[in-house]
């Protein structure tokens, strides 16, 4: 067992929402609890989900690489995802993703040298009218971030961390 007793208390819930054959249903928000409690979902992670489900080990894979919340390599204390999908990207969000990777000094699947961001390129987060979209963390969205905005919310996350 390789999450806290709350983690898999979470999953327990999770799983009470299926059927006893549809456990798989439950994969996604397990992962997604592993990796809020870890930061990212190692192999031995995405293996101890995969047992406490009661699924094959590589249904919990094909889940955690074919989403791009889910972070299968370390990452930084904050990861920022930029949506770069074209109804964004005409509304400043490549400028936005370029902006960020100045003031960062990386590039997007780069952590800063200090650990304490990711730089990743988002999918569609249905937001396309408040443009340029930012995820932090998975959890929350940031709207409408020109340069100003941007600086604001990296001095915000270096002061008071992610809860900015």
């Amino acid at each position: 067992m390789l999450l806290s007793e709350k983690a898999y208390q979470q999953i327990d819930k999770e799983l009470s929402k299926f059927p006893a054959d549809q456990r798989r249903s439950a994969i996604m928000a397990s992962l997604a609890i592993a990796q809020q409690e870890k930061g990212w979902v190692s192999p031995e992670i995405i293996e101890d989900v995969a047992q406490y489900i009661g699924v094959e080990p590589i249904a919990v894979q094909e889940v955690a690489t074919f989403y791009n919340m889910f972070h299968t390599k370390p990452v930084g204390r904050v990861t920022i995802s930029v949506c770069t999908n074209l109804p964004c990207a005409l509304r400043d969000g490549v400028k936005a993703g370029e902006y960020l990777k100045e003031k960062l000094g990386i590039e997007y699947g780069e952590t800063t040298a200090d650990g304490q961001f990711s730089l990743i390129m988002g999918e569609c987060m249905g937001s396309c009218g408040d443009s340029p979209v930012m995820l932090l963390n998975n959890q929350h969205m940031c709207v409408r971030m020109e340069s100003e905005r941007i600086d604001a919310m990296l001095e915000e996350l270096k002061t008071h961390g992610e809860s900015a």
